[in-house]
């Protein structure tokens, strides 16, 4: 049969809505991505899972039928999406290589072990807006209004990856930096290149001084990790490197942004968690269920036809999953799943991935939540949004959840 297809919509302004009329069509929809490239779009809990875990499908473009037979443009918008890039694309042997020498890096010692980190970068965002310090403050919305975008869920992610990866001082505002222009959509692409540039030169040069005199941090971990003579080449490190600043960067900021707004639009909710009724996982999970920090990430392909949802997905084709429709499946969260409710008893969602790409850094996005939300709630809990959650503009694009700006009023 075939399907028309639908224009996914750039901006990613409404996203559920849009999910909510191609699932209407069934848990597996025909779209078209910028540029009219085609895709299968896949919304449904089961048959997600059911994706992410088959071996006949792959995230490396090789397998992508219009890339190599070069129907895709190299200035296409989403091309840094789907270009190779190390553990994050790789498929077969190659994936579980790079899987099998970076894991155990990312143990659950090293988690717990940031604690402390987190306290400290936690404090000094809360003392930043506290002393209402301007570059924190990011004051766009005028007087008496806190950006907690900037000012609060912004500043967390990135000071506890640097560090994680013990990033020297001298490196550290320019990977600062350089990260923020990963998710600037007002920058040009002129500006966006330079930046990212620059970011693989820091890296090359944290590697090197790694290299030079190891420590007790991730990269020095990634560094001695070796399966036999097996070892990541200092290319494949800073690649890995670069990945984790990446993933781990805006998809917590996206966490903590959604988080703060859905508990402000529920003061039910809120008062719930405040006196303990509910608790901050609970919180955490119904977020990322309602809300994935990734709505969706391209892309993956079909290495040899598949059959998902009742529908053929040919060889080569692409398919773009849709963790954002995952967690409001109805099948699994029945008729209330567009809704928030921490009470809830299921929260299943597949929002840090699932199978051999399920996120190696979900634990510690889970803490920074679980850890940054209670200190700035306890430190403002009368706090309100400066305007109607529902009037917040998303942040541009399809692929990312979260918002421009959370405004506040901050009552102590």
């Amino acid at each position: 049969m075939t399907r028309t297809a639908h224009v996914l919509e750039p901006t990613g302004q409404d996203i559920y809505s849009e999910i909510a009329m191609l699932r209407a069509d069934g848990p597996v929809s025909r779209v078209e991505l910028p540029g009219g490239v085609p895709a299968w779009m896949v919304t449904g809990y089961g048959e997600l899972r059911e994706l992410l875990t088959n071996p006949m499908v792959s995230k490396d473009p090789v397998h992508w039928a219009d890339m190599t037979e070069g129907r895709i443009p190299q200035d296409w918008p989403l091309m840094q999406w789907v270009m190779k890039v190390g553990m994050f694309t790789a498929y077969g042997s190659e994936h579980r290589r790079l899987r099998r020498l970076g894991a155990p890096a990312f143990t659950a010692r090293r988690t717990s072990a940031m604690a402390p980190m987190i306290e400290v970068a936690t404090a000094s965002a809360l003392a930043a807006i506290e002393n209402g310090d301007p570059a924190a403050l990011a004051g766009r919305y005028g007087p008496g209004v806190v950006d907690l975008r900037a000012a609060f869920c912004f500043p967390i992610p990135i000071d506890v990856i640097g560090a994680l990866l013990g990033v020297p001082d001298d490196l550290y505002p320019t990977i600062k930096i350089c990260s923020d222009a990963l998710f600037d959509s007002t920058i040009t692409p002129q500006a966006a290149v330079a930046r990212l540039i620059e970011l693989n030169e820091t890296i090359q040069e944290l590697v090197s001084r790694k290299q030079a005199n190891p420590g007790d941090d991730l990269a020095s971990d990634l560094l001695r990790t070796h399966d036999g003579d097996d070892r990541y080449t200092p290319e494949e490190l800073a690649v890995t490197i670069r990945m984790t600043i990446v993933a781990g960067y805006e998809t917590t900021v996206n966490l903590l942004d959604e988080a703060v707004v859905a508990l402000l639009s529920h003061p039910e909710h809120l008062a719930a968690v405040l006196d303990g009724r509910i608790t901050w996982e609970a919180v955490v999970e119904e977020t990322l269920r309602l809300r994935a920090p990734a709505a969706a990430i391209p892309l993956r392909y079909a290495v040899q036809d598949l059959e998902i949802g009742g529908v053929r997905i040919a060889q080569g084709e692409a398919i773009l999953p849709s963790f954002a429709g995952a967690g409001r499946d109805p099948q699994v969260h029945g008729a209330t799943a567009d809704a928030f409710d921490p009470s809830r008893e299921r929260t299943d969602h597949l929002s840090f991935g699932h199978g051999v790409h399920h996120c190696l850094g979900a634990p510690l996005a889970r803490l920074e939540a679980i850890m940054a939300l209670p200190a700035l709630f306890d430190r403002y809990p009368n706090m309100r949004l400066a305007q109607d959650a529902a009037t917040i503009p998303a942040s541009p694009g399809f692929i990312m959840n979260g918002h421009v700006g959370v405004p506040v009023v901050l009552e102590p």
